[in-house]
């Protein structure tokens, strides 16, 4: 069965796999706070329709609460251990069915399960404060399994802790100057592709929010990754098909059969 991958900018992505349509990380503003969106249109109204939304971490660029409160009542939100207590405003998001998930856990929807799996990356709402929720990545396994990683840098055992996967979404960049730690440039992120050996990769997170007023700081840094990946996928994991999507653009990856 085919499976169909849409990429609306930043981590935002609609993954349609039997008849089921999972929305990861939902960001649909123009603008938050210091980032404004310089490329590619906010997704139209018809990208918040979902059966169920995955949130990988509680930063605001990733958990966007008025993003969120369009999401239609009774779609199913997958949200880390802690985030209601860590984010109070989740509990005004009404008719949505939130399910908090840790490591290992899985969410049934329909005929798709959706598994928590581990992220090498900060998973706090703000800078500072106690760790109460982690980061997650998921694989969403339906007629294939797509893996979304969220925010993570790469770390020792991130194959087997993903488990065999047919596509990955993979952050190959961010929204600033720098990277910082917790993050996969275009290098690392051609290196977990060779650990995880997809048949296709999507790359996400990059190119779409940059901050206010800072156009001529290291602006490859905004403009680059998506090239750069594609190059470096090539050289260490030739076997995958690398689609580089615009904004808005969708496409139906191979997967194993």
């Amino acid at each position: 069965m085919a499976i169909e991958v849409t990429w609306w900018g930043h981590a935002t992505c609609t993954v349609e796999d039997s008849g089921v349509r999972v929305l990861t990380d939902p960001v649909f503003a123009g603008r938050l706070a210091h980032l404004r969106r310089r490329r590619g249109d906010p997704p139209p109204p018809a990208a918040a329709v979902a059966d169920a939304a995955v949130v990988s971490h509680l930063h605001s660029d990733h958990l966007h609460l008025p993003s969120l409160a369009r999401l239609a009542p009774g779609t199913t939100l997958i949200v880390p251990s802690g985030a209601r207590r860590a984010v109070p405003g989740l509990r005004r998001l009404a008719g949505l069915r939130i399910v908090e998930v840790a490591p290992g856990d899985e969410v049934a929807v329909s005929d798709v399960r959706v598994r928590a799996v581990p992220a090498a990356h900060d998973g706090r709402r703000l800078p500072v404060g106690p760790h109460r929720s982690p980061a997650l990545g998921f694989v969403i396994h339906g007629g294939a399994r797509t893996y979304f990683a969220g925010d993570t840098e790469l770390f020792d055992g991130m194959a087997a802790a993903v488990g065999p996967v047919d596509v990955a979404l993979l952050p190959v960049g961010g929204w600033g100057p720098f990277l910082g730690h917790g993050h996969l440039d275009p290098e690392h992120a051609a290196r977990a592709l060779a650990a995880l050996k997809p048949r296709s990769a999507v790359p996400v997170h990059y190119g779409t929010y940059w901050p206010i007023g800072m156009d001529a700081v290291r602006p490859h840094e905004f403009h680059s990754p998506g090239d750069e990946f594609v190059r470096k996928a090539a050289r260490r994991a030739p076997k995958v098909a690398v689609h580089r999507l615009t904004h808005g653009e969708s496409v139906r990856p191979e997967v194993f059969r």
